[in-house]
């Protein structure tokens, strides 16, 4: 009876835990579209924020909280999407069956593509939140453009050489426009291997092996007329050869001859330059001597002017001396009397107290004897009267 009332007392208990465990469940699964702490963003993620069903912001790599009324946090991966598609019926336009492998990465709006992410969320979230649908997606459009580009093309253009790149470029920019009307960036897009048919095989073969023919014949072609050309370069180049020798010696002989020239060019200028040099000699010589001689002629007349100036002024010079002189004798000339009174006059001046004065008769002249021992001073004055003095 104990051991059953334990064991309703424990099924109580368990029970009840239950039923917490429960009602807390409903509790945060209520409570959780009204807030969300540390929702974290990763590196290669998109975060876009909800509220009442609408997004109200996109937010790149980080932790995010918030709380309100149906508060949401959605995920969108950054990360490339790998695709691979086959398609191994592909009708070219010549109407040969071909198969097509292309692989290619698909990248969902980032941050930068904001607008991109608000507009289209509505129609196509579930590309940005499932890899699959969205590899899907892109698959079932890389088929229609395979067809499309394939459907353009002969068999040549769309297997053979580069036109397989040609090819590549046509379904990349295909699928990339289809692409777009989901938001969605096509990248990386190659084509790894064409599937052929045995016919196609077999065509490509012939096709292969006669352009391998035609090749041929232009490679022989070409070969030929690279032989005929290096041959005919060759001939050319001797003689080029011959006529660069037959240039360089000629520049040889004429570069000697200038040389020569400019030699005697040479000489002769230093000849010419020495004779040059002898006349200017003479003729400094010539003007120097020219040059003394006009200074001795410069000197002698120089002399000269000197001397007939000292002359003239020696004139002059007496000219002022005699002056006097000549204004008495001028006078004396035109007064007779005065000169007669000069002349007395100086007479009387030349007499002193000793003198004695003898007169004698116009034209006759006076003897004069000298006293001596035994002589008596006479004078014998012709019958003229002596007066002693």
């Amino acid at each position: 009876m104990q051991n059953l009332g334990r064991t309703t007392r424990s099924n109580r208990t368990l029970v009840m835990i239950i039923s917490g465990l429960i009602l807390l469940f409903v509790l945060y699964s209520f409570s959780s579209q009204f807030f969300y702490f540390f929702e974290q963003v990763e590196e290669q993620e998109v975060g876009v924020k909800f509220r009442s069903g609408r997004i109200t912001d996109i937010v790149g790599p980080g932790v995010y909280s918030d709380v309100g009324l149906f508060v949401q946090m959605r995920r969108v991966s950054s990360e490339a999407v790998v695709f691979t598609v086959t398609d191994e019926e592909l009708i070219t336009k010549d109407k040969q069956r071909i198969g097509l492998v292309v692989t290619g990465d698909v990248f969902r709006p980032g941050v930068v593509d904001r607008e991109t992410l608000r507009s289209l969320w509505a129609q196509y979230n579930q590309l940005y939140l499932d890899d699959t649908i969205a590899r899907k997606a892109i698959e079932d459009r890389a088929r229609q453009a395979m067809k499309v580009c394939v459907g353009d093309r002969i068999f040549d253009e769309a297997v053979i050489g580069a036109a397989r790149d040609q090819l590549r470029d046509c379904i990349d920019t295909e699928l990339d426009k289809l692409a777009k009307n989901y938001g969605l960036n096509i990248q990386n897009i190659a084509v790894p291997d064409v599937i052929l048919l045995p016919d196609a095989q077999a065509r490509l073969d012939e096709i292969v092996q006669s352009r391998l023919q035609t090749e041929k014949a232009k490679q022989d072609e070409l070969r030929a007329k690279a032989e005929a050309a290096a041959e005919q370069a060759r001939q050319e180049g001797e003689i080029r050869v011959a006529q660069s020798r037959i240039q360089e010696e000629s520049r040889q002989q004429k570069t000697l001859a200038e040389l020569e020239r400019q030699k005697i060019e040479s000489q002769k200028a230093v000849i010419e330059a020495e004779r040059a040099n002898e006349l200017a000699r003479v003729e400094a010589g010539l003007a120097i001597i020219q040059a003394e001689k006009n200074n001795e002629l410069t000197a002698a007349q120089l002399d000269l002017e000197i001397q007939v100036a000292r002359a003239k002024a020696a004139t002059e010079q007496a000219k002022a001396d005699l002056a006097p002189e000549i204004a008495k004798a001028e006078l004396y000339a035109t007064s007779p009397g005065y000169l007669q009174y000069q002349i007395a006059q100086a007479n009387a001046s030349a007499l002193n107290g000793n003198d004695k004065i003898i007169f004698t008769p116009e034209g006759s002249a006076p003897t004069i004897v000298i006293p001596g021992p035994g002589i008596v001073p006479t004078i014998e004055t012709a019958g003229q009267a002596v007066v002693d003095k």
